[in-house]
């Protein structure tokens, strides 16, 4: 657990999940975030969450992480560089992205985690630092891309409200420097993630167009990756809350299918399929 510096437990609003604000190291910087785990004997299965947003603007919020850990999972969720506390300053993307994997390696070495069943949950903005994630961390089980940035391009091109921000932070619009936005976009990039992919989208959703999806699920096909798509033609960038919780359940369940598929054939069962 060299990356982690710190560890403050926190009031949880579950009483059978214990909430911490961590302090992490994350190349130079320290980063907070917030570490859920169930109270419960054996090892559970790591979930890294990934945020939307820059700085205030789509933070992590206590009750996402609680619902997660209450589906079974060691939670971790950073804040990324340079929020509440931490050092440094985000770039959308850029080398912010090794706070994800930071926080990757760090829940992957808490002894309450299963090392080998490290999930990935990017929303929003947080699906391009997931499939960033899953690239430079292959080992991951799987990826959720919920209502998630998968092109940069794209985002600059439909978000005309973000280009002042994207000029400032990446240094320049995707005309003068499309290098780095071809660096902030994953679609290139897909060849390197080996992990399971499923992908979750409002199609009404006004923030993250469906083409992201669309784009995602193409490059996952052509490049013969195994991906699932569920899409809500109803809904938008955020979700119904009664049907959020919902389909919340169902991912944590499509995450762990894999799982126990694979607990059943170390115990000699060989005409186990998955689906």
């Amino acid at each position: 657990m060299d990356h982690l510096i710190d560890k403050v437990r926190i009031p949880s609003p579950h009483p059978l999940i214990h909430l911490y604000l961590i302090t992490y190291l994350s190349n130079s910087y320290k980063v907070k975030g917030y570490l859920a785990i169930p109270q419960k004997k054996e090892q559970m299965p790591g979930l890294l969450y990934l945020r939307g947003g820059i700085k205030n603007v789509g933070m992590v919020r206590i009750q996402r992480v609680i619902q997660w850990a209450a589906e079974g999972f060691v939670v971790i969720a950073p804040f990324y560089r340079g929020n509440k506390g931490g050092e440094g300053q985000e770039d959308f993307c850029g080398d912010d992205r090794e706070d994800a994997f930071s926080a990757f390696d760090l829940i992957q070495s808490l002894p309450q985690v299963q090392s080998d069943s490290i999930h990935i949950l990017g929303f929003s903005r947080g699906g391009v630092m997931a499939l960033l994630t899953g690239q430079a961390r292959p080992q991951a089980a799987s990826i959720v891309c919920w209502n998630g940035v998968t092109d940069m391009v794209l985002t600059y091109e439909e978000r005309i409200d973000l280009r002042r921000m994207m000029k400032r932070v990446i240094g320049g619009t995707p005309s003068k420097y499309p290098e780095r936005y071809k660096w902030r976009t994953p679609l290139h990039f897909i060849d390197d993630i080996q992990s399971r992919i499923l992908i979750i989208h409002g199609a009404k959703d006004e923030h993250v167009s469906l083409k992201h999806a669309e784009l995602l699920a193409k490059s996952c096909q052509f490049a013969k990756k195994e991906v699932d798509c569920w899409i809500f033609k109803d809904y938008r960038h955020h979700f119904p809350l009664g049907s959020q919780r919902h389909i919340l359940t169902a991912a944590a369940k499509w995450m762990k299918k894999r799982e126990e598929v694979i607990s059943m054939q170390k115990l000699g069962v060989r005409d186990t399929t998955f689906n």
